[in-house]
């Protein structure tokens, strides 16, 4: 189990910017549009509670509503980037 450690600070680092830009995003593509729909699970107390503590989120509600948007807007540029390898020449010139 995750103790919560010194590098987890007990205030978090700017959430409503990045929460505000996720939350913007995933309201621009439609995916807060429409009706509620109900979703249950039993997800443990210290990850919620260390969920709630990084993002400044107090509700169980938009906790879920943010987790399920960070997931649905994650990007895989990690994984395309390293796919491409071998893809480029070796003889390219990156110098501008």
């Amino acid at each position: 189990m995750l103790k919560p450690t010194s590098d987890m600070p007990d205030m978090p680092v700017q959430p409503n910017l990045r929460r505000r830009a996720v939350m913007d995003t995933a309201r621009q593509l439609g995916l807060l549009g429409g009706e509620n729909s109900r979703i249950g699970g039993r997800i443990r107390r210290e990850l919620v509670a260390a969920a709630k503590k990084k993002s400044g989120i107090s509700s169980d509600t938009e906790l879920l509503e943010y987790a399920l948007a960070k997931v649905a807007l994650e990007d895989d540029f990690g994984t395309k980037l390293v796919r491409r390898k071998g893809r480029i020449a070796q003889d390219i010139d990156l110098e501008l």
